[in-house]
């Protein structure tokens, strides 16, 4: 059964509203993490960035495997699955 839903924007929710604020997203292939101070229609952009190849136990506040990439990374809207701030 179909079910109407009204869907209501709030201003400074999702990204736009953990600007600043070091963020997770987990995309396509990679989990990706670092400040974010960028948000454009296609792309996001982050600041101290790295990449986790093994995220261990979540409920540790550390990832098992995480390396520090050595620049700013743009991530593509379109790869991102989930996101948050988690570690």
């Amino acid at each position: 059964m179909k079910k109407l839903v009204k869907v209501e924007e709030i201003e400074q929710e999702g990204l736009i509203g953990l600007m600043g604020k070091r963020v997770t997203f987990y995309c396509l292939n990679y989990i990706y993490c670092g400040e974010l101070v960028g948000v454009n229609e296609k792309y996001v952009k982050l600041e101290d960035a790295g990449i986790v190849y093994n995220t261990g136990s979540h409920d540790t506040t550390d990832w098992e495997d995480y390396q520090k990439l050595p620049n700013d990374l743009y991530i593509q809207q379109s790869a991102i699955e989930s996101f948050g701030v988690f570690k």
